[in-house]
């Protein structure tokens, strides 16, 4: 039963449902409230203020990888164009770098565009650089190829974006997070051998720091002109590699 309001008196609504007697009966009741009643103050109801939330994803450094470490062998698929890339594909080059990354990774995020650009620039100077993402699509289908293609199309990735779907290619390459950088060299008939395993640079999704790509285009200004790479490296700081479970 519903109630309307006065400053001196409450009326009684009938309800449609109620049996004609009792209708006859409510519609002539009025109840007054006391004086104390009406004088009392009614504050309106106020949701409390939303907190923001902050999300947080675990951090991994890369692995200490012995330098002059020869490239694994493999053979991967491209899911924008359907072709298969194997390291026999870029011998020609005389230095290859290798990313492991992945679609959802706020690491890998916020060096997308800047990833883009580097390889650009160094593709033309003779670099060769391939991306691979092993992430299990069990746990994150996010990473699954169908997004790898439409995340390779809407970046415009100049290098081939590659599915490592059985994450054996990861294991070989000891990678264990997103991003992780491996910079090859190549001398003449010798196997690619890693001189440079470490940051992009020193920028983080929320340091505050500018993206400058300063420690791996230092390594490939180094690579690309013949000068040795410093030992001295900084490991590459990510997301873990989502193995399947």
């Amino acid at each position: 039963m519903a109630t309307t309001a006065s400053s001196s008196s409450f009326s009684l609504i009938t309800v449609p449902f109620l049996p004609n007697p009792f209708r006859q009966s409510t519609s002539k009741i009025q109840i007054t409230p006391s004086p104390r009643f009406c004088k009392m103050r009614f504050q309106p109801f106020v949701l409390p203020r939303r907190r923001s939330l902050i999300l947080r994803c675990a951090r991994i450094e890369s692995k200490g990888l012995s330098l002059g470490f020869r490239a694994p062998n493999f053979e991967l698929p491209e899911p924008l164009t359907g072709k298969v890339w194997k390291l026999e594909d870029f011998e020609p080059y005389p230095a290859l770098l290798v990313m492991f990354i992945c679609n959802h990774c706020p690491f890998v995020i916020h060096l997308k565009k800047d990833i883009v650009k580097l390889s650009n620039f160094y593709m033309k100077k003779g670099l060769a650089v391939v991306a691979i993402s092993s992430n299990s699509v069990t746990t994150h289908p996010q990473d699954g190829p169908e997004f790898m293609a439409e995340d390779a199309k809407a970046f415009s990735y100049p290098f081939p974006y590659l599915y490592d779907e059985s994450q054996e290619v990861a294991r070989d390459f000891s990678a264990v997070c997103t991003p992780e950088f491996f910079l090859f060299k190549k001398d003449g008939r010798r196997p690619f051998e890693l001189v440079y395993h470490g940051q992009f640079d020193d920028s983080r999704p929320s340091n505050n720091k500018p993206i400058t790509g300063r420690d791996l285009s230092l390594a490939l200004d180094c690579v690309l002109s013949g000068q040795p790479v410093s030992s001295v490296q900084k490991p590459s700081v990510g997301c873990s590699i989502k193995w399947h479970p």
